[in-house]
């Protein structure tokens, strides 16, 4: 069953064939039906009249030859009856199995001779009683379906048609006409197979033709679809095999020319990036050179600051910041332009967690405590091995705490961990700031920043948490932020416990549970 909702979910060709023929089928039933049952009546209207007809010519003959037997023996009068049954037996375009029926009505007189008879030994019980009485009522033919019972087993569908008879010497007697309808359903089960024939057959042509028009719309979709899928695939050079001239052709030279548009675009926008890669390159590469110079050089005017005027003291001290923030930056816009051009690598080694968070908390006590600030973290074990590249792990961890404390205003960040057999989650919670909604989708942006009138507690290159996501996503893991004005944030690092492994679950909700509207 399974199998069948798929196909039918990725063919078009056969929801419209298997639709068509449903419909098809209920149109094509439901006119059978119709054209059955009013040919069926039609047919029993024929059998009627023509047995009615036939009836009352047999009864008016029977009548007048009665009649002239008035003075006859019974003897004379018995033979009559047997030729008139004989006759109406016999003779008619529907005499083919036709019988008569004669009975006598109130008996009169005792000693007049009872002339009641039926043909083909026809069991008169058979006769319906009401239609009997009917018979006897009526100055006028009466007709009903009925079946004739036969002497023995054997029963037979017909039309009965009755009327008054006048027997000389015996009295009124009601003769009955029946003209069994075994003919009549041959014909209706003739036709009524003839119209499932016919009803099969156009449904099988419709199915047929229905195919046969859906493959040539399908076939250029098809054709479409596989030239799109290579196209998404890097093969920017497929094209459509135009070869007619009507709407299809018209979509296939569309998509040609969308195509080599797309192709076009595409190229222009990796020979930007390229040279934006490289330009990023370049002057990283170049400005390293100077910058070392200038560091020594900052580094040895620093460093003789107490002989110089406070003034000159504090510009040394703020051109070796400055420069340690240039060389950040050029680090991380290194970093970003490796990204970019797809070249980052992992270096995975196995080391402990807790140690590497521990350090990094360690490393940014001192700036936390001068901004009023408390890390806490209460690992519930102190040994957490897994195989990662430790240097872009450390990074992601350094740059969510750098963000926490430059956001907390002076209230405490929390870090929390969980892990399984498979993942690993290091969460960090600050109660500071928080962010909008509109911000959360641009966290990751580079160089943005969500208050850029608001003043950090330190220098950043705004690149920090764009690389963190990309360090993240090296490894397979994932990084998401919550926050809300007020509220502080929250930020949650998923990473698989072996580098190149997908993570399998989510071990921290990243809502956190301290929060509630």
């Amino acid at each position: 069953m399974g199998t069948i909702n798929d196909r039918l979910k990725n063919s078009l060709a056969l929801r419209v064939l298997l639709s068509t023929i449903v419909l098809s089928s209920g149109v094509i039933w439901l006119s059978g039906s119709i054209l059955e049952s009013r040919v069926s009546a039609g047919v029993k209207q024929v059998n009627l009249d023509a047995a009615i007809n036939e009836a009352r010519s047999t009864i008016v003959g029977a009548r007048y030859r009665l009649i002239l037997a008035k003075s006859g023996s019974s003897s004379e009068i018995e033979t009559l009856i047997s030729e008139i049954v004989s006759s109406a037996t016999t003779v008619g375009a529907r005499a083919s199995g036709r019988e008569l029926v004669l009975l006598r009505g109130r008996l009169v007189n005792p000693v007049e001779k009872d002339f009641t008879t039926t043909s083909n030994l026809v069991d008169p019980a058979s006769l319906p009683l009401e239609f009997r009485q009917q018979v006897r009522r009526d100055a006028e033919l009466s007709w009903t379906y009925m079946t004739i019972k036969y002497a023995g087993t054997l029963k037979v569908p017909a039309i009965a048609v009755g009327d008054i008879v006048s027997v000389p010497r015996s009295g009124a007697y009601k003769m009955y006409l029946l003209f069994p309808l075994t003919n009549q359903d041959k014909t209706l089960t003739l036709i009524s197979r003839s119209i499932i024939i016919v009803d099969i057959a156009l449904v099988f042509l419709i199915g047929l033709i229905t195919w046969l028009v859906t493959r040539q719309v399908i076939r250029p979709v098809r054709e479409a679809a596989r030239v799109a899928e290579q196209f998404t695939s890097g093969d920017l050079n497929q094209r459509m095999q135009v070869t007619r001239q009507d709407e299809i052709a018209t979509l296939g030279n569309s998509f040609n020319e969308m195509a080599e548009s797309i192709q076009q675009q595409i190229m222009r926008l990796e020979n930007l990036s390229r040279v934006q890669q490289r330009f990023v390159s370049d002057v990283s590469h170049e400005l390293r050179t100077p910058l070392t110079t200038l560091r020594m050089a900052s580094e040895v005017i620093y460093s003789s600051r107490s002989n110089f005027d406070p003034q000159i003291a504090r510009s040394a001290e703020l051109l070796l910041g400055n420069i340690d923030r240039f060389e950040r930056l050029l680090e991380d816009l290194l970093e970003v332009s490796r990204f970019d051009a797809e070249v980052a690598i992992l270096e995975p080694v196995d080391f402990n967690l807790i140690s590497l968070i521990n350090r990094s908390i360690e490393d940014l006590e001192l700036v936390a405590k001068e901004n009023g600030t408390e890390i806490i973290f209460s690992p519930y074990t102190a040994d957490l091995p897994i195989n990662a590249d430790v240097r872009r792990v450390e990074r992601v961890l350094r740059n969510l705490l750098n963000n926490a404390v430059d956001h907390a205003d002076s209230k405490p960040i929390h870090i929390h961990i969980e892990y399984n057999e498979n993942d690993v989650a290091v969460a960090v919670r600050d109660h500071g700031v928080g962010i909008d909604e509109n911000s959360l989708l641009r966290v990751f942006d580079r160089f943005w920043r969500a208050d850029p009138s608001r003043s950090r507690v330190r220098g950043g290159t705004g690149l920090g948490l764009s690389i963190a996501l990309e360090d993240a996503r090296l490894h397979n893991g994932e990084l998401e932020v919550w926050g809300r004005p007020g509220h502080g944030a929250h930020f949650v690092l998923t990473l698989p416990r072996v580098a190149g492994n997908n993570i399998e679950a989510r071990l921290i909700r990243l809502e956190p549970k301290d929060y509630s509207l």
